[in-house]
Formats: C-alpha cells, structure tokens, sequence
C-alpha cells in the first residue's frame, strides 16, 4: 500500500480490508473447518494437551495457532495446506513423545527436570535462585495448601512442567512463618516456640541458641526471629 493510499477515515477499508464484504462468509466457512480440523489433530495428539501443557507443549499448542490462523484469514492461503501443516505437526510432536519416553536424557532436554524448593523445612536458596521462583512465589503456594509456616513442610518439589508439588511433615514442627508481616491479625493463628528456638529469616533453618551477629549455617545470612507454630496443631 502506498502512503498516498492510507485515508484515515476511509472506514470500509478499515473494517473490511481490501477484500470484498462476501469474503467475510468464506472466513466463517474456513474457521468452521480449521477448528474442526484442529479439533482431530488435538485430539489425535493425546489427553496430555488438555490438561497442564509441558514446555514442549506449549510450543506445539503455540504452533498450532500459527498455522491454522492464515487458512482462516488469508484468501490466497488454501486449508489443503494449512491441514497437511497440521498432520506435519501432529507426526512431529508424536515423535517427540516417543524419543521422551524412549530416553530420560532427551526427555530432561525438552521437559526441563524437577527442583527441590524445600528440603526438610529449610527452603534451598540455590534452586530458587536457579528456576527464578521467589519467596513470596512459594509462601503463596504454601499458604493456599494451608500451611503455616516451613516446619510443616517435608517437601516442595517444582515439576517440570511449572507446577508446585508439596508434601507435609506427619507432625508439624516449629518453623519460620509463611504469612506476610504486614498482616498482624494473622497472629491469632500462629504462637512462639515454647522452646525459644530461633529460625532464619532468609531461609528458614531452626537452631536452638543463636546469637543475633550469627550466621546461618546453611545460607550465611544473619537475620533470626522466634520459631513459631502453628495453634491449629497445638489444638490437636
């Protein structure tokens, strides 16, 4: 299009184009067939595709888009192509499939591997720094999964495919708090160690007597509060 050509008020070829307004029936007519061809090839594709997608698919998903958009708007873009650019697609993400489960090294090439968030409580700075999770990320989840605070925690995996895996101690145990310091009302829920055990703010190890100048043996830092637990197992 030539500059001369652009007319800003020229409404009809904003909203049309500079296709003829009938072609706007031939676009409902390609959707309808696009989507239910890519309908089959999902689906041809396994149940993996409806549920939480891996990385790679999510690039497959991402692919898909790519390819049938064009079929759908574009008049000189037939959907014999657009279709056989969909079954490429499909052999090409069954393969991938197939070398996954025919190879663990491959598979942690296109998946990603899983990562220890907390251990035992004490939350593993290396791999947060690692997989760009921060604290406030991972006491979110904590605090949906109802926990109060770290020495509940067992385990907190991050799955390969983004989700948080958490597993909870049998019996809890005194711990830093997962709950925001701006919420003083959240007190009610939680209570000082009887033993005064004291818990590193940055990562969450429990020692029994520390000086405020001590670093944490696990990740040097020098900041301690009083453990605390929850009164929702001193109830028990």
């Amino acid at each position: 299009m030539k500059k001369q050509d652009v007319m800003i008020w020229d409404w009809y070829r904003v909203l049309f184009g500079e296709t003829p307004v009938i072609f706007l029936v031939e676009i409902l007519l390609r959707t309808i067939l696009m989507y239910a061809v890519l309908l089959v090839i999902v689906r041809m594709m396994g149940k993996r595709m409806g549920g939480q997608l891996t990385i790679s698919e999510m690039a497959v998903m991402i692919t898909l888009g790519a390819i049938v958009s064009p079929g759908m708007q574009m008049p000189q873009t037939g959907l014999l192509l657009c279709a056989t650019i969909l079954v490429c697609a499909l052999v090409f993400q069954r393969g991938m499939n197939f070398l996954e489960y025919r190879s663990e090294k491959f598979e942690q090439i296109t998946q990603g591997k899983l990562s220890i968030l907390v251990k035992n409580g004490v939350i593993q700075l290396d791999e947060m720094k690692e997989t760009n999770i921060s604290r406030q990320q991972l006491f979110a989840k904590l605090r949906s999964e109802g926990v109060y605070n770290l020495g509940e925690v067992d385990r907190v995996y991050l799955e390969s495919c983004g989700l948080f895996s958490v597993f909870k101690n049998e019996k809890a145990l005194p711990g830093l708090s997962v709950f925001p310091p701006v919420d003083e009302a959240i007190g009610r829920y939680l209570q000082q160690d009887d033993s005064a055990q004291n818990v590193c703010a940055s990562c969450g190890t429990v020692a029994s007597t520390v000086n405020s100048k001590d670093n944490c043996a696990a990740c040097g830092a020098h900041q301690w509060q009083i453990a605390s637990t929850s009164q929702k197992e001193q109830s028990k």
